[in-house]
């Protein structure tokens, strides 16, 4: 490839990998993630209630089958890895599962069709996968993070959810700052390892359907192909996240 073609190639991926953004620095807004993470919460929402509202004990249409079926596989997936009893990690898991398996599946759209209807209305960046954007990612991993230390606290105590980030692993009174230390690494990483999983994967996803885009004439077998992994992939990195997330306040909600 020439070098000026290099150097189209480079500016067609860095554009695509613009947010379309608010503000500068710290308090910059990306838009485009807000507002597909919002619209395909709301899609989530908007098809599991209306099945809901229209569940029967007879025969269940498609979209009710679909629907009952991804419930029973997260209630077993609570039940299986949960010990304790709170009747809001269910619903949780249902939603963190379905909303995160929605913007993972914004990654099968061809990478130019959405960019370039909005370029139509005079919007010249518009990323449509939100989890490709790491704030999108740790606002997640944060909200499960702050729902850690709250049961931690709510089942343990303060006093309880101390003694257990400083007695651990070594009993002896005078190595309680080391633990304190090493669990507190391992609280951190929690939320860290959520966040930059769930990004890494499907952000190496989207670059690598940009970089096929750029290959000119070829491009739709090796789509498809790539395409068809991710069938793999997009549902896969849903599950990992729910079952972190149903693990971690598991562990939350044990009290020694």
């Amino acid at each position: 490839m020439a070098s000026g073609a290099e150097i189209t190639s480079q500016e067609y991926i860095k554009h695509h990998l613009q947010n379309l953004t608010v503000g500068e620095g710290f308090w910059a807004v990306h838009i485009d993630t807000l507002g597909w993470s919002i619209f395909l919460g709301i899609v989530f929402l908007y098809i599991f209630r209306s099945v809901a509202k229209k569940a029967n004990t007879g025969v269940p249409g498609k979209l009710q089958c679909a629907v009952e079926m991804v419930v029973e596989f997260v209630d077993d997936s609570v039940k299986s890895t949960f010990h304790g009893k709170n009747p809001v990690i269910a619903p949780l898991a249902l939603t963190i599962f379905v909303w995160v398996l929605l913007m993972n599946a914004m990654d099968w759209v061809p990478v130019d069709l959405i960019p370039r209807i909005f370029e139509l209305f005079g919007v010249h960046y518009m990323k449509a996968v939100p989890t490709t954007d790491p704030n999108m990612t740790f606002a997640l991993a944060l909200g499960v993070f702050f729902l850690i230390i709250y049961y931690s606290i709510k089942v343990k105590g303060v006093s309880g959810f101390i003694k257990e980030l400083t007695t651990q692993p070594f009993g002896h009174w005078s190595l309680y700052p080391v633990n304190f230390v090493l669990e507190m690494v391992t609280l951190l990483a929690r939320p860290l390892s959520l966040a930059l999983r769930l990004f890494g994967n499907l952000y190496a996803g989207e670059l690598i359907f940009l970089l096929i885009a750029t290959i000119g004439l070829f491009q739709l077998p090796v789509h498809f192909l790539w395409a068809a992994f991710h069938l793999l992939v997009i549902p896969l990195q849903a599950f990992i996240f729910m079952m972190l997330t149903i693990l971690y306040l598991s562990l939350a909600h044990e009290d020694h």
